[in-house]
């Protein structure tokens, strides 16, 4: 399957908690540094799965960005439809996990994403509409969304990525001239908040009036909802390293079995394989993913 992703691309600044957090104090813990973005994490995870993935993001003209550039090409994406702007700096993020893995507090420093604008889309929306499935994250700003579902003849997935950007994709859909999506990734807060709902069952209705087709919204250790009505639970683990990417692995994972033939609501079965292996590991990308899922 050839696959286009769109969206942020990070360099991550993690830490990792040893003991329980003090608020306005020294915390020890221990520091790492990676690349990341919702949608350059999918983009990793595709690829070790097998697909053929061009990466449309935005570098910045720094090192971080030329450093997350080479990492990208050496995966294996094909940055074709990406660029770098020179005079911005790289989106960078910045995360504080407990002892036990779980994120405490996370700043996104997204703004570079706001320059892939319609227009920058429309300039290539030849090469976009050539490819089989489309998947991209709310770093974008909602005009681009909201061209996107206009103009994609491909299958289009969206991660919601956060409370705060998932308006975007509310709005998107709202403004659109079709109002339907393919594929919409949440997690429950994320769900509750943009649908100002009291129950997922309640989010998951007003997600299908406004247009989408397939709904899954993660429940963090109760599993997965899908908008059919299973609930598929969580996957057995014993320790979770890190919960930093699992929402990204999970959907790659169900983009992976939508290209295999794998059907809506059976895929999210692969989406938790996927977080799963994602929470093994200190990095946002679990590089033995495609032993687990293929």
């Amino acid at each position: 399957m050839n696959i286009t992703v769109i969206g942020g691309a990070n360099f991550d600044i993690s830490a990792q908690l040893y003991n329980n957090f003090i608020a306005a104090d020294s915390n020890p813990g221990h520091v790492s540094l990676g690349h990341g973005g919702v949608a350059r994490n999918i983009a990793h995870n595709l690829c070790l799965l097998g697909h053929k993935v061009r990466f449309m993001t935005l570098f910045g003209g720094d090192i971080f960005g030329s450093l997350m550039h080479d990492s990208c090409k050496l995966i294996g994406m094909d940055l074709s439809l990406s660029d770098t702007i020179k005079n911005e700096r790289s989106g960078m993020y910045l995360c504080i996990n407990n002892h036990s893995g779980d994120m405490i507090a996370a700043v996104a420093d997204t703004g570079i994403i706001d320059h892939l604008t319609p227009e920058y889309l429309q300039h290539h929306l030849g090469e976009i509409n050539k490819s089989d499935i489309i998947v991209a994250d709310t770093n974008l700003h909602e005009h681009t969304l909201q061209f996107l579902l206009d103009n994609s003849l491909a299958p289009v997935f969206v991660d919601a990525v956060s409370t705060t950007k998932a308006w975007r994709i509310a709005n998107a859909l709202r403004n659109s001239k079709f109002a339907r999506l393919h594929t919409l990734k949440l997690n429950l807060k994320e769900a509750l908040a943009v649908t100002e709902s009291q129950t997922v069952e309640e989010a998951e209705q007003k997600l299908r009036e406004w247009g989408v087709e397939h709904i899954y919204i993660t429940m963090s250790s109760e599993g997965v909802y899908c908008n059919d009505g299973t609930v598929f639970p969580a996957l057995p683990i014993a320790e979770v390293v890190n919960t930093t990417g699992a929402g990204d692995a999970f959907l790659a994972g169900v983009v992976h079995a939508f290209a295999i033939g794998i059907p809506f609501p059976q895929n999210a079965q692969y989406g938790l394989m996927a977080a799963r292996a994602t929470l093994l590991t200190p990095a946002a990308v679990n590089p033995e993913i495609a032993n687990i899922l293929l």
